[in-house]
């Protein structure tokens, strides 16, 4: 790796910029995901948040008294009654709509992805996003984490030469009773999980021309629609693009993995994504280059990891853009639909099944 290579990954971009006129914040939903990345993010950006809303009263309370919120609001009206914030929304994908519906029109909203349960749902939610002009992002955030920011400046520059694979693996236990909503839902793995990395795809390749795939439960969660998935994504004769997802390896700590792998016709990358190693305290994140076809990899530091950090880049993006300080809405409500759409194919590539195989019979 020569002196100028080394010099080209030294000051590759991982933060997002801040606002710098921010909006203070209204929570609609104080969750898990609430706690442990959107208020330390958002603490950490220095953006005010002014109240949060939940349906279960002593939730929203305990949030409050957590992250000295000064309001817990009653009802969504009251939050929504709240000027000149921006509506972080972080509700089960079957409360969006309703919550949406909500609020004033020509409101700021961040929308928690899924974007709703699928793609009847998504499409609505975007119907509405219009009817009501609403400034309305999707919390894809994978993308703004730094190892992601870093990586994909790397492409910008062609450092990496033009990506002929990419690969994400994982192989962990996911503490999935975090969630007891999930029990109840039609779909799961792609829908709730592997979207992030589907969604990250497609900020890195692209849309692809179509998919195969495989999803499945797993006999010690049979309350779950399904945890465990396989998928191909066609972008070409030359790319090959594949997840391979488990969520159950019950084995220890050895052979665990999360990853992300891309190969260009001149380097190649590979990420750590700590937070599924230990979720949800999670492992350090890590991202490693290989260039000029070298067998050298070298690590570069990262500022933070994929939970919390990446958390403050959709939250920033919204607000530059609604403000004008961004030109593009990256995770717009628009882009999102089409994360959801490809999410929706592969869950119609997993019910048309596979190719059976000739059993040799006949002459």
């Amino acid at each position: 790796m020569t002196v100028g290579t080394r010099d080209a990954l030294a000051d590759l971009g991982q933060r997002w910029d801040a606002p710098t006129r921010p909006r203070p914040i209204v929570v609609v939903g104080a969750g898990g995901i609430v706690h442990d990345a959107h208020l330390p993010a958002y603490a950490a950006l220095g953006i005010p948040v002014v109240g949060a809303f939940d349906v279960d009263r002593a939730r929203a309370e305990r949030t409050a008294a957590r992250w000295k919120l000064p309001k817990v609001f009653g009802s969504l009206a009251e939050a929504a009654a709240q000027r000149g914030v921006v509506f972080d929304v972080a509700v089960p994908p079957g409360a969006v709509l309703e919550t949406l519906n909500g609020l004033p029109d020509g409101s700021v909203v961040l929308i928690q992805k899924p974007m709703g349960l699928d793609l009847a749902e998504a499409t609505r939610i975007r119907a509405a996003c219009r009817a009501k002009k609403l400034v309305a992002a999707v919390n894809f955030q994978l993308r703004f984490s730094p190892a992601m920011l870093a990586l994909r400046e790397a492409l910008a520059r062609g450092l990496l030469g033009r990506l002929v694979e990419l690969e994400v693996h994982v192989n962990c236990r996911m503490p999935w009773e975090l969630w007891p909503f999930m029990a109840s839902l039609p779909r799961m793995e792609f829908a709730l999980h592997s979207i992030h990395y589907l969604d990250l795809i497609r900020a890195l390749l692209g849309e692809p021309r179509s998919v195969q795939a495989q999803t499945v439960k797993h006999p010690d969660a049979p309350e779950l629609a399904s945890s465990r998935s396989t998928a191909i994504l066609d972008y070409g004769p030359d790319v090959r693009c594949a997840l391979s997802i488990n969520h159950h390896h019950m084995h220890g700590a050895k052979h665990q993995a999360s990853s992300l792998r891309v190969e260009g016709l001149s380097g190649a990358a590979v990420a750590t994504l700590g937070v599924n190693l230990d979720y949800p305290r999670g492992r350090p994140d890590a991202l490693e280059f290989a260039l000029e076809r070298s067998d050298e990899w070298r690590a570069i530091p990262l500022v933070g990891n994929w939970f919390p950090d990446a958390f403050r880049g959709p939250m920033s993006n919204l607000q530059r853009f609604a403000v004008g300080e961004d030109d593009v809405l990256h995770t717009s409500v628009e882009d999102a639909w089409r994360t959801m759409a490809l999410v929706e194919a592969l869950y119609q590539a997993d019910a048309r099944g596979g190719v059976p195989i000739p059993n040799g019979d006949g002459p």
